[in-house]
């Protein structure tokens, strides 16, 4: 360990002024989603509490983040099985914000003085209740959206949809509609390799397609986050700069750090069953660089998206090319990369620039700066 340390000590760990502590409280849930990816390794409920203190981390933010703006997620399983141990983490961090990744069926049962703190709440739903049921049980779509709908009053947080784009019968409407419940939706395409055929990409296509639209034609911002950010990239390049430095948009790579309830620390919340990629430890109270980190292997910089995408997923690409996982390859990352660049292109055919210059003040402002950027990634 103390070579480690010591290797990690010639270099800055984090690059930017902030640092997220995604933090798993626990890795129960009260959900089977089908496709949940912390299943892979035997991750999902085997750690049902956490074992390492506030007190703890405390001391390790201290030592190590003393320097940084730190912000916490509150992440799981499902974190509203642990409504105590995010309270004395409240507590002890009090300068701090908070945001929670939830399956939204327990949201009625979080108490006040949680929900007084939160900034925002990242919400699962796979698209329409047809597809979300069948992924995540009957009535779950339902109980979502009631739930959301429930604590507008008792929250000043931000509510994002936060969605799995697994299937290819996920429609534009669909995904509309959740702008009438929630003030982000975001989406992310599904990591799995029978997601992405060739006729789930053509139909991945036409939604996107009809969501740019829908972007560039409504007044007010249109807050569906991935197309956001792709037009925030093209029109305020500078921000990528800014936020990852000339590294990768995804965050693991950058100010990321997932606290397993061990305290055990890895750079992505999907890949916590491979020991060689742990970053740290709350308990032992270190931590080195991220190991996820652009590759030689890998073929982002000369791909015409790489000015606004700078490197999607790094799951996606290490599995792809740096684990040389030839399936992954050709099923998920390849595809995925393919939907990324039809996005950018359907962007420029609207002109993104003389958007942006037509724009009203407010709407600019919020394309550049939204707080929800820091809070997902912002290319899906």
């Amino acid at each position: 360990m103390e070579g480690l340390m010591a290797a990690s000590a010639a270099e800055p760990i984090f690059v930017g002024h902030r640092v997220e502590l995604q933090l798993l409280t626990t890795l129960k849930c009260n959900l089977k989603c089908t496709y949940c990816s912390l299943g892979v390794g035997d991750v999902l409920r085997s750690q049902k509490h956490a074992t390492y203190t506030a007190e703890q981390l405390r001391a390790f933010v201290d030592e190590h983040l003393a320097d940084r703006e730190v912000y916490i997620t509150l992440y799981g399983g499902e974190p509203a099985l642990n409504t105590d141990f995010a309270l004395e983490l409240m507590a002890r961090f009090p300068e701090c914000r908070f945001n929670i990744q939830t399956n939204g069926t327990l949201l009625d049962r979080l108490p006040d003085a949680l929900l007084a703190r939160l900034s925002n709440f990242m919400i699962s739903v796979d698209g329409g209740e047809r597809v979300t049921d069948g992924f995540r049980g009957k009535g779950v779509y339902g109980k979502v959206l009631q739930n959301a709908r429930a604590i507008r009053s008792r929250t000043a947080a931000t509510l994002t949809a936060r969605v799995t784009w697994w299937s290819a019968e996920t429609t534009f409407e669909e995904l509309d509609a959740l702008t009438g419940t929630f003030d982000h939706v975001y989406f992310q395409f599904a990591q799995d390799e029978g997601a992405q055929t060739p006729a789930a990409v053509e139909q991945k296509k036409h939604v996107l397609a009809q969501l740019v639209d829908k972007f560039f034609s409504s007044e007010a911002l249109y807050p569906v986050v991935p197309i956001m950010g792709t037009v925030r990239n093209k029109v305020v390049p500078s921000r990528i700069n800014e936020l990852c430095g000339g590294m990768t948009q995804c965050r693991v790579s950058t100010n990321l750090l997932n606290v397993m309830p061990d305290g055990k620390i890895f750079p992505c919340p999907d890949m916590l069953y491979l020991p060689e990629l742990q970053q740290g430890d709350v308990k032992e109270n270190w931590v080195r660089k991220s190991p996820l980190q652009p590759h030689p292997a890998m073929p982002c910089r000369d791909c015409a998206a790489y000015h606004y995408c700078r490197g999607n997923c790094m799951k996606n690409m290490y599995l792809a090319y740096v684990k040389g996982e030839a399936a992954w390859r050709q099923n998920v990352t390849e595809p995925t990369c393919e939907l990324i660049r039809f996005m950018g292109e359907e962007v420029d055919r609207h002109d993104p620039k003389g958007w942006f210059a037509r724009a009203p003040m407010p709407v600019r402002k919020r394309l550049a700066d939204a707080e929800i950027y820091e809070f997902c990634e912002v290319m899906p």
